[in-house]
């Protein structure tokens, strides 16, 4: 897995050589629930900004060149899922495609695809508070010397409106393939830690009921992609080894 890092990383860096001053390079990556994207996008924007680090001594703390924006910030609030005709339903499948703001996604992007010139005012992503267990509006800054951008989430690749029209506008494409049942050990392990479930049987039933159907979903409405990346077992690749949370939804 370190090898497919390192490469992905030198691949968006070179690219990132050629893009104009006035644009950002925007890449997306994607896969189902236990997948590994998020821990994948976080690794990859951090390394990006250690390599402006390296090259822009001095400079690069203060203004960072990547910014990591997960999907989760879009989650509909509970509140929203509370107004919708089923609301049982709704917080059940709470993570599903339609419990995202889907076209606030796609606003943020058309606006970080808005040329940068000196004008140019900082925007804003929203994030997610897995305490309050809702999103915080405005809450992830970025700033117009931010010049890549790496989004993760579930649809970033979901050939469905309105994601697929975000998804164009993305200059590169990632999906991260993991086996089902892969998948399903580390949503129960993840359900089981994060409070989400009070023990395996209660976290197998929210995976088999919520995030694999969700999963199905994403891979067989998947847009093609630049990059497919294989996720599998790897104990140095783990979330907590690599100093950041398990996803949680």
């Amino acid at each position: 897995m370190e090898e497919q890092v390192d490469r992905l990383v030198n691949k968006v860096w070179d690219k990132y050589q050629d893009v104009p001053a006035s644009k950002r390079l925007l890449v997306a990556v994607s896969g189902i629930p236990g997948s590994g994207k998020t821990t994948l996008a976080a690794i990859v924007s951090n390394r990006l900004n250690e390599k402006h680090a390296q090259q822009s001594p001095g400079t690069a703390n203060s203004n960072p060149v990547s910014a990591f924006i997960p999907m989760d910030g879009f989650h509909l609030s509970r509140t929203q899922l509370d107004a919708m005709p089923d609301p049982d339903s709704a917080h059940a499948r709470r993570g599903a495609a339609f419990t995202f703001d889907g076209e606030s996604f796609l606003s943020l992007v058309k606006q970080l695809r808005d040329p940068i010139c000196p004008e140019s005012a900082t925007l804003y992503a929203p994030s997610f508070d897995h305490a309050i267990k809702d999103p915080v509006k405005n809450d992830i800054a970025i700033s117009p010397s931010v010049r890549i951008v790496i989004f993760e989430g579930n649809y970033c690749s979901l050939n469905k409106e309105p994601w697929n029209r975000a998804a164009k506008l993305m200059d590169e494409l990632w999906f991260v393939d993991v086996d089902f049942e892969v998948a399903r050990k580390r949503l129960v392990h993840r359900h089981v830690k994060a409070g989400i479930a009070k023990d395996e049987q209660e976290a197998g039933k929210r995976a088999d009921e919520n995030d694999l159907v969700n999963g199905k979903e994403i891979v067989d409405s998947r847009l093609d992609v630049h990059e497919l990346i294989k996720s599998e077992e790897d104990v140095d690749w783990a979330p907590e080894k690599q100093g950041f949370d398990d996803e949680k939804h």
